[in-house]
This record gives C-alpha cells, sequence and structure tokens, in this order.
C-alpha cells in the first residue's frame, strides 16, 4: 500500500518515519510516542477552547474508537491491542493535564486507548512540522505560530506515515478505516515465516529421525544380506 491522501495513493512510496516525542497524557502520565510501537496510530491536533473545528474533530475520533471495540459492539471492552489513538493540543501552555482531562470527560473519551496529551510548546509545534509535515497535507493554512488543521494521521506499527485525512469528512474517514484495515493485514518481510521458522526450530528432531532412518536402513540390507547369503 502506497501513502495516501484522502485515501488516494500518492506515487511516493519511501514513507518517512517519525522520532520519538515524549509528552503529559490526560491522566498526568508522562509517555513516549514509542510507548505504542507495534501499534497503528491514529492522530490529531487541536486545543480545548476551540469552537470551531476540534470538537467535530474530537467527536468523529471518538466515533472511530468505538468503532474499535472487540465484535464491534461498543458495550464491549474496546480492542487496545490494534490501534491508538493521539490528539496533541497545539495551546499547551493553557492545555494543562488537568484541562485536557476535563475535556475527554466532556467529550466522552475512553482513556484506554486514547491519549490527549500536552508538553512543551517548541517540541510540539517541532514535531508537527519536522515529524508530521503537518503544513505539506493540510487544506489550511498553518503557521509556524499557530497550527490548526482538520487533518488525521495514520502511522503504522513501525512508527511511518502512511496517510492524511479530512477529519471533518465521512467519506475520507471511511477510507482511512479501510487502509487501517490493510495495514492490519500487512506482513513484516523482515520476520520470517512461521511455519518455516518452527521448521528450522525443530531442525534437532529431524537430525535425530535422519540418524534413525539411516540405522534402521542399514539393519534392515544387512539382516535381508544375511538371509540371502543363508
Amino acid at each position: 500500500m502506497e501513502s495516501v491522501v484522502d485515501g488516494k495513493q500518492i506515487s511516493d512510496s519511501v514513507w518517512h518515519t517519525t522520532k520519538n516525542i515524549r509528552l503529559v497524557n490526560q491522566l498526568g502520565d508522562s509517555v513516549n510516542l514509542y510507548d505504542q510501537q507495534g501499534k497503528i496510530i491514529i492522530l490529531d491536533l487541536f486545543f480545548t477552547s476551540c469552537g470551531s473545528i476540534c470538537p467535530k474533530l474530537t467527536n468523529n475520533m471518538s466515533k472511530l474508537q468505538q468503532s474499535f471495540s472487540r465484535g464491534g459492539d461498543v458495550r464491549k471492552k474496546l480492542d487496545t491491542s490494534i490501534i491508538h489513538f493521539m490528539s496533541i493540543t497545539v495551546d499547551p501552555l493553557r492545555d494543562s493535564a488537568p484541562v485536557l482531562r476535563e475535556y475527554s470527560n466532556k467529550m466522552g473519551v475512553i482513556s484506554d486507548n486514547w491519549w490527549l496529551l500536552t508538553g512543551n510548546r517548541d517540541s510540539i509545534y517541532k514535531f508537527a512540522f519536522e515529524e508530521l509535515k503537518i503544513d505539506k497535507f493540510s487544506n489550511e493554512p498553518i503557521t509556524p505560530d499557530f497550527v490548526h488543521t482538520s487533518r488525521f494521521i495514520l502511522i503504522d506499527k513501525k512508527m511511518q506515515i502512511r496517510g492524511y485525512y479530512y477529519g471533518l469528512d465521512s467519506t475520507s474517514i471511511l477510507k482511512m478505516a479501510k487502509d487501517v484495515g490493510y495495514l492490519m493485514l500487512e506482513k513484516d518481510k523482515k520476520k520470517k515465516n512461521k511455519v518455516f521458522q518452527d521448521i528450522i526450530d525443530l531442525s534437532w528432531l529431524w537430525l535425530v529421525i535422519a540418524v534413525m532412518v539411516t540405522g534402521f536402513v542399514y539393519y534392515f540390507n544387512s539382516k535381508f544380506n544375511k538371509q540371502i547369503k543363508n
């Protein structure tokens, strides 16, 4: 699967691997992006005092989170082993951990696999521009002074950015959900085939069997030759 923007493939198949960043979530815990390595990540940028697109983005993210509940039943426990959601504030001076926790309670955020994150402003903005490349894939004008975008960003299990999607459009979100499915099915080329690896792991057993078969054949031939001579 190539990189996608609003579900459309783009020709560049060299995916950017994001660097790690350390932030604080709505529970007051210090966490790293790479804590979720091995999971698919859907990430957006927001701020709690936003009265325009941010509440809509959070609502759509909430619907996505619930869609990944086990068995598709929102009443069941969320499957946190596959996907993790992250919303990073672009107004960290006002959005402290307690403020994020209040916002998460108000918006129905389930913290099991959804972090609302705050931290050092310079680190967040550097991460947004240099790692997320948010200014290159946003319809809204992005300035170094304030990042305000409606994009959802899809990051794979290796922390590679795989797509940008319009977080206010249901069609774009549906395409992102499908791409999440493709990433779940994507195989790690570096990992050996499990069946083949199991065979290698049992090589000692094959050696024992080979020795036993060789010994049996030798014994049988010797006995058969003696009977012929007699």
